[in-house]
């Protein structure tokens, strides 16, 4: 990997190139050789709480906020766990492509073959985040209502799936499909674990859902609750009975129009053009700075360790 990003800085002739990581680990391969323009660490996920994360991630992590201009989080829980750690940590919650993902309201064809209503629908990897026993359960008490699940199955054993006649397991869709299998569906469900690998998530689907005119139904991640949550948008629960009961409601309450008007109003300010724009002025404003100070690029040489101030 080291050799191959040389090898592609050398080929394009990129001369101190803004440094963007999404994970620690790669540090062990990015060219110390490199003199960035700017580090920006985006932080989506507390990795080292995932299954399977390797033992020095927590102290390349430690390397990559000494060296880092900027810290960006996927979610305001992560914000706060990690303001601490740097002088500038900035939260960016997840966008969403509205007109994507509202195709699904005007979608009539069914791609759900042989799977009858009310359908209870997922997307999204298919992992130890999720809360297995309380989707299987959710299943038995209502046979009637058929469960689907799209996505890949990452770090935990096929076999280990619940298998019921109303669990659907139908696997990775591309994502141009996304908005005809959404539009099948009755109520979207977010049934996520609450466990380490969950702590700090904000899952993107929570407004991609919305966006697609479906009922939400989560249980208790901190980034649902606050904001979707207070505000009514996602009706939040703990057990599978809660579970029933709100997915039940939500069928016969939450399709009126003042309810996706709320929606909507809310996810207006949500695009992924404005969370870029947003991004896009603070690593101008790190730009400035250095070229304000004198400062050439070296941005490796970075060892802030002070408080964040935000």
């Amino acid at each position: 990997m080291e050799r191959l990003i040389a090898e592609l800085i050398g080929a394009e002739e990129i001369l101190n190139p803004i440094v963007w990581f999404y994970t620690p680990m790669a540090l062990d391969f990015f060219p110390e050789t490199v003199i960035p323009s700017a580090v920006v660490y985006d932080c989506m996920d507390e990795l080292s709480s995932f299954r399977g994360a390797p033992q020095e991630l927590r102290d390349l992590e430690v390397q990559l906020l000494r060296r880092a201009d900027l810290v960006f989080t996927g979610g305001i829980s992560l914000f706060e766990a990690k303001r601490s750690l740097h002088q500038r940590v900035f939260p960016f919650p997840s966008g969403v492509d509205v007109a994507h993902f509202m195709k699904a309201r005007g979608i009539s064809a069914d791609k759900h073959q042989g799977v009858g209503r009310p359908r209870i629908g997922y997307a999204g990897v298919i992992d130890e985040r999720l809360d297995l026993d309380l989707l299987e359960k959710a299943a038995r008490r209502r046979p009637d209502w058929q469960f689907v699940m799209i996505g890949p199955i990452a770090k935990i054993p096929a076999d280990s799936l619940p298998r019921r006649a109303n669990i659907h397991w139908m696997g990775m869709k591309p994502y141009s499909d996304l908005p005809a299998y959404f539009a099948g569906w009755d109520v979207a469900m977010m049934p996520f674990a609450l466990n380490e690998a969950t702590r700090f998530i904000s899952p993107t689907k929570t407004p991609e859902f919305l966006a697609a005119g479906l009922p939400v139904v989560s249980t208790a991640i901190r980034d649902v609750v606050r904001p979707y949550g207070e505000l009514g948008l996602v009706r939040i629960v703990s057990t599978p009975a809660e579970f029933v009961s709100a997915a039940e409601h939500a069928m016969a309450v939450d399709m009126s129009l003042k309810w996706r008007e709320r929606a909507d109003q809310f996810l207006s300010s949500l695009s992924w053009d404005s969370v870029w724009d947003g991004m896009n002025r603070l690593i101008a404003g790190v730009l400035q700075s250095d070229k304000a100070a004198g400062a050439g690029p070296g941005a490796w040489t970075n060892s802030s360790t002070e408080p964040a101030r935000v």
